[in-house]
């Protein structure tokens, strides 16, 4: 199968969308990536080797580049995943993309911006993965910016939901971050799963060597069970 990758920018400033574009005789289902970074930078563990990595399992895979360092800002953030989404809806039958599977997957503050988008109305996501993920505007000062809370923004149109993290996790603990999410969409009957491992920590993207290659060589055999645990998960959706 070929891979045209591009980059196109969005109407957001200081914002684009790689494109992973596999050749295909029908749509395909489709992935759109917010990597994480706290806003200081597009973590390259988060993006383009889990763009391939989705594409190699017969995914058109997308990566949101937002605004960061000197021009982060949590709006334009959520504007630039939401014009990424317009793009790709509107572009569908050229990349290939059937809009009825496509969905949305995010990393940390990545994450957030993931969640805030399946929660407004008519979000064009039809599923949802989000990596221990910011939930609470716990850590703004931290990353420089002022968030939200999102697990505010739940509703019963709020998209299936697959969550995963770490016991460990000493940057977006469980208790503050991922679990309040979780009674939430539980409250308002949204479809979740959620995946908590007692080994790995925060940051780990897929947690094999092909992403701890860019991330300091940390890698965890057992948390990189997500992602086949993801995939099963979408077989699941109706």
């Amino acid at each position: 199968m070929l891979m045209d990758i591009q980059n196109v920018s969005l109407f957001q400033s200081f914002s684009s969308l790689d494109v992973y574009h596999s050749n295909s005789d029908e749509p395909l289902p489709a992935v759109v990536i917010i990597p994480g970074g706290s806003y200081n930078k597009i973590m390259e563990r988060d993006s383009e080797r889990v763009a391939i990595t989705f594409a190699s399992h017969g995914f058109q895979a997308f990566v949101v580049r937002y605004p960061v360092v000197e021009h982060k800002d949590y709006q334009a953030a959520k504007s630039a995943v939401a014009q990424a989404f317009d793009h790709i809806v509107a572009h569908a039958d050229e990349l290939d993309v059937d809009v009825n599977r496509l969905g949305i997957l995010g990393f940390s503050a990545g994450g957030q911006l993931a969640a805030a988008y399946s929660n407004i109305a008519h979000t064009k996501a039809k599923f949802v993965g989000l990596g221990y993920p910011v939930i609470k505007p716990t850590i703004d000062q931290r990353m420089g910016v002022v968030t939200e809370d999102v697990s505010r923004l739940v509703n019963k149109e709020t998209p299936a939901t697959f969550i995963w993290g770490s016991f460990n996790d000493e940057v977006t603990p469980f208790n503050d971050h991922i679990l309040p999410y979780v009674k939430t969409l539980r409250e308002h009957q949204v479809p979740v799963e959620l995946h908590e491992f007692s080994t790995g920590t925060h940051g780990l993207a897929l947690a094999n060597k092909y992403t701890g290659i860019v991330n300091h060589n940390r890698v965890d055999e057992h948390m990189s069970k997500w992602f086949p645990l993801f995939l099963d998960w979408l077989k699941t959706l109706k």
